[in-house]
């Protein structure tokens, strides 16, 4: 009679067990150990060879990308979560190639015309809803075209734009804080701000200080690319606007001549704006644009794989970790090579993503939420990939989480720290602080703000549908080689940056970039693992704008 008694607590003890091993933290470190600088090292080597002609959206070298990309996914045992039950999620595009010998722009005072010279006093890349688009109307000048009503701050303040052409710095002032100063700098931002204003066209001022951070004569390369616009079902397209008729940006030569004679000079702009004191005001003559365009449809595709989670209530929320396949492609040449191979940006970011899948996959247990990997295009065209799935999302948006972002991640020097943007505005800051902490290394704050890093890649889209979001820079904490990491990383921005020397030839520390993997493998568990879904942080500028209404 005694036997059965203990045969019943046996069974007791062994559900018991069973329940609380459904929610006990699994142990991470059987997926850590699986990631490799090798393996990160081989899928780079891919990625950015020459064969893959730089990935461009579009293109056969981002087909074949894409087409690897989910290879390996289907490898590692993970589902496909793209559409029709594929790994492809697809994305149609019409390219907007400018024609320059037919597109100008000219300052109209005094009955006089003074026409400026594309590539070297303005630039611009065609207009997304019309092949032939022109405007000529009076200036306004508005700061950097920012309303921020938290900040008691309104650039068009006592302006009447209606029917104008908007003048503008790039950026925003620079006491917002990092991340909010990112978000108002946006040109999404700005261009809706200006629409809901009555402009009819904008240009906007090159600036001294974006010279130092990316010189003119890379932008006059960059600019010779086609533009993209994602567009739906329904016909709608991405930061398209029948309204503005035309739109440039002005070398600081020709936007001299635009305030010679306004209230204030240009030299005069430039002190305002370091001043903190920048006012608009009205510019003298008028503006003639003329865009002459050429449009084409295309179609690429995002590569979507999932791992189902293990808890059965919290398997249908989702920890979104993103990287961009795309790149430039072939372009104009620099030293003879054309084609721009994208090696630091992205196919790192690229290779850190498949590895972390593969960290995943490998775990004997999956976490308890489920975790997506969505390698994006058209990254370089403006956040396309990450916007279409964002708003059009093969899983219900409402159900995403988190997203963790990974572009650029730390290759080129290893160093001791990481900044953690977006951080600071929801519980995931202290996710990745713990994360850190675990594996030995710290968290700093934003080396260069100035640079707007948080809305210039894939996590800004799922910010704005009211995802938490993460983006790991790199730290500038000294490396153990001696090399100034900040001296390294301004190096690569200054004169690697979106130039085909963007390559496997500068030198890369792949072990820097597994650093780089485990820790944003071991937030992403940790969000995955845990009870409650992160939340923005109480009264938080993203958090107000974007939040979604609590489930």
């Amino acid at each position: 009679m005694r036997g059965r008694p203990s045969f019943r607590w046996f069974l007791l003890l062994l559900v018991v067990a069973t329940l609380s091993g459904c929610r006990r933290q699994q142990d991470p470190a059987g997926g850590l150990r699986t990631i490799h600088a090798a393996a990160i090292a081989a899928h780079m080597r891919f990625l950015a060879d020459d064969a893959l002609e730089g990935r461009g959206t579009g293109t056969r070298g981002m087909v074949l990308a894409a087409n690897y990309a989910a290879a390996q996914f289907e490898s590692f045992g993970l589902a496909p979560a793209g559409e029709a039950g594929s790994y492809r999620q697809r994305v149609p595009f019409r390219r907007v190639q400018l024609e320059p010998e037919g597109s100008r722009l000219s300052l109209l005072r005094g009955g006089r015309e003074q026409r400026f010279r594309f590539g070297d006093e303005f630039l611009m890349r065609g207009h997304p809803l019309r092949e032939a688009s022109e405007v000529t109307a009076p200036l306004v000048f508005a700061g950097y075209g920012v309303t921020a009503p938290e900040h008691n701050y309104d650039d068009y303040a006592g302006l009447e734009v209606r029917g104008k052409i908007v003048v503008l710095l790039n950026g925003a002032p620079e006491s917002f804080p990092s991340a909010v100063r990112a978000h108002y700098s946006a040109s999404s931002t700005k261009l809706a701000n200006a629409v809901a204003r009555g402009a009819v066209g904008l240009l906007t001022l090159w600036t001294p200080s974006d010279e130092q951070r990316f010189p003119w004569v890379q932008l006059r390369r960059f600019s010779r690319r086609p533009g993209l616009y994602w567009h739906d079902r329904e016909g709608r397209m991405n930061d398209a606007y029948p309204s503005l008729r035309g739109l440039a940006v002005l070398h600081p030569t020709a936007a001299a001549q635009l305030f010679a004679g306004a209230p204030r000079s240009l030299e005069q702009v430039w002190a305002d704006a370091r001043e903190g004191k920048l006012r608009g005001f009205d510019l003298p003559g008028q503006v003639h644009v003329r865009m002459r365009s050429r449009h084409e449809s295309i179609e690429c595709a995002n590569v979507v794989a999932a791992l189902r989670g293990s808890d059965p209530r919290l398997r249908d929320e989702y920890v979104v970790f993103s990287a961009h396949l795309d790149h430039e492609g072939i372009g104009a040449p620099l030293d003879g090579d054309t084609i721009y191979n994208g090696a630091l940006d992205n196919a790192s970011g690229s290779a850190v993503l498949l590895e972390i899948a593969r960290a995943f996959a490998a775990l004997t247990r999956p976490p308890r939420r489920s975790v997506l990997f969505l390698a994006t295009t058209a990254e370089e065209e403006g956040l396309l990939g990450a916007d279409y799935f964002a708003r059009h999302p093969t899983v219900p948006i409402e159900q995403v989480v988190a997203n963790i972002n990974l572009d650029a991640v730390p290759a080129l020097v290893a160093t001791r720290d990481f900044v953690a943007l977006g951080a600071e505005h929801s519980s995931l800051g202290t996710v990745a602080e713990a994360a850190a902490r675990e594996l030995s290394l710290a968290l700093s704050p934003d080396w260069a703000p100035e640079q707007t890093f948080f809305v210039r890649s894939d996590q800004y889209p799922f910010v704005r549908q009211g995802v938490p979001a993460l983006f790991l820079m790199p730290g500038v904490q000294g490396a153990a080689d001696g090399v100034n990491p900040r001296e390294r990383l301004q190096q690569y921005l200054a004169t690697l940056y979106h130039t085909p020397k963007d390559d496997l030839h500068q030198p890369l520390d792949f072990e820097a970039a597994a650093t780089a993997a485990r820790l944003n493998f071991l937030i992403g568990y940790r969000i995955a693992q845990a009870d409650a879904r992160p939340r923005w942080n109480p009264g938080d500028f993203f958090g107000e704008k974007f939040a979604r209404p609590a489930r």
